[in-house]
């Protein structure tokens, strides 16, 4: 039996511990390069953040090019029946954002590590700082547009009444105080979450173990199509992961998210 059959989309570190050494393991971590340098879990291939988004105004959250997202996956090593373990350092921004990307080629094997980095060291499991060589593969992918949700089909979305936005933004952004885009507010009807408000910080920012019923009371429930966003798509990686996990049926992440909402003249917005 595979080393990670029946095992959730959420694992623990002990979990992971004893399968460090499975041969379809690849193991990816988003922290940050200091972080990385400093000590990583054993055979932990770092891939910077930057390299998941487009990084171009006026929405840098947006994907790269196909060709660089082949690049990124060739260094990998990526295969078909590869599974991924992501982790950040972050509580899970990074890392979800990155499981948001193998849902967009169509890989679907993959876990994420409840609570990543912190939640390994907290249980005072071993690091290393040796670094595996990048791999020289070359992979051809296909993107899947079902994961995303764009502006277009956002706008045309609205008012369903089996649509939840879930705006992962600070509450001050999501009422238009801070400004981040040309316009400040959020997008009629969606309901703000800040996203570390779903983690706990007394268990080194595992996924709160009453997130379930926490959605549910603010109308995020999975009978709905749920599309969250934040201003680039980072933040809202995390809450993208959270649905998943919850096995919400229909996910999206709206990746132009507000830095093209709010920069855009003719969008609807409220504050």
């Amino acid at each position: 039996m595979p080393a990670f059959a029946n095992l959730p989309l959420v694992i623990e570190p002990a979990e992971l511990a004893s399968r460090l050494d499975a041969p379809e393991l690849i193991l990816v971590d988003l922290s940050g390069a200091a972080r990385y340098a400093a000590g990583h879990i054993p055979g932990a291939r770092w891939v910077d953040s930057k390299r998941t988004q487009l990084g171009q105004p006026p929405a840098p959250g947006l994907l790269p090019p196909l060709a660089q997202i082949e690049a990124l996956f060739g260094e990998l090593g990526h295969r078909a029946d590869a599974i991924y373990v992501v982790y950040d350092d972050e509580g899970g921004g990074w890392a979800g954002r990155f499981i948001w990307l193998l849902d967009v080629i169509g890989h679907r094997h993959y876990h994420f590590l409840n609570g990543g980095l912190r939640a390994w060291i907290g249980e005072g499991r071993e690091l290393s700082q040796a670094v595996p060589a990048p791999l020289a593969g070359h992979v051809q992918l296909t993107l899947d547009d079902a994961p995303t949700a764009d502006c277009a089909y956002l706008q045309a979305r609205l008012g369903a009444a089996d649509l939840a936005i879930w705006d992962a933004r600070a509450p001050e952004e999501f009422r238009g105080e801070k400004l981040s885009a040309a316009r400040g507010g959020h997008i009629p009807g969606a309901v703000n979450f800040e996203w570390t408000a779903g983690m706990d910080p007394q268990r080194d920012l595992r996924i709160r173990e009453d997130i379930a019923e926490v959605l549910h009371s603010l109308g995020i429930t999975p009978d709905k199509e749920v599309i969250t966003h934040c201003q680039t798509h980072r933040r809202s990686g995390f809450t993208y992961l959270v649905a998943k996990a919850l096995g919400y049926p229909r996910v999206k992440a709206y990746a132009g998210s507000w830095s093209e909402w709010g920069n855009l003249p003719d969008t609807p917005v409220e504050r």
